[in-house]
């Protein structure tokens, strides 16, 4: 069982990975917590600012050191609905969060340990602590929805995803 305050943070940002959905992105969301409380948010948006770098992860991030004033952001704690990728790993460990919550798993690109767990690499000069499996169903069954609905609506067109020929 989770500490209850993860499973309260991981709700807002479900939150805000509904933020996603709602503008056709994946529906990824993440909120940055300091003291107890939440200083930023963020939600996926590569496509709609055709940034590969906009995932919710590093949306929330860049907020949190723009309100703080630093690119550094020690006692912070990231709550993210799915496994980071490498790319947004390793901007957390640039920014020195103290702990990386996450909800469902990545078995293609996480590395808290799906793929790699890139926060274990004793070579690397700072280890943030992770939890990973906070309302792991919920965070799980929002991404399976999302992906149903967009393969029932590929059919509706006529249109068969790639891995599905």
């Amino acid at each position: 069982m989770h500490e209850p305050m993860h499973e309260a943070f991981m709700r807002q940002a479900l939150d805000q990975a509904r933020n996603a959905w709602a503008l056709g992105e994946v529906p990824v969301g993440a909120v940055v917590v300091k003291d107890g409380e939440v200083i930023a948010t963020g939600f996926n948006q590569p496509i709609g600012t055709h940034d590969p770098t906009a995932h919710a992860e590093v949306v929330a991030l860049r907020a949190a050191a723009t309100l703080l004033g630093n690119y550094r952001l020690p006692g912070c704690v990231l709550y993210v609905t799915l496994e980071p990728c490498a790319m947004c790993s390793g901007a957390m460990m640039h920014a020195r969060l103290a702990q990386v919550v996450y909800g469902a798993a990545d078995p293609k690109t996480g590395v808290c340990g799906s793929v790699l767990n890139l926060f274990e690499q004793e070579k690397l000069n700072h280890h943030t602590e992770v939890v990973g499996g906070v309302l792991e169903d919920e965070c799980s069954a929002l991404l399976k929805s999302f992906f149903t609905e967009r393969r029932r609506q590929a059919l509706r067109r006529g249109v068969v995803a790639p891995e599905e020929k």
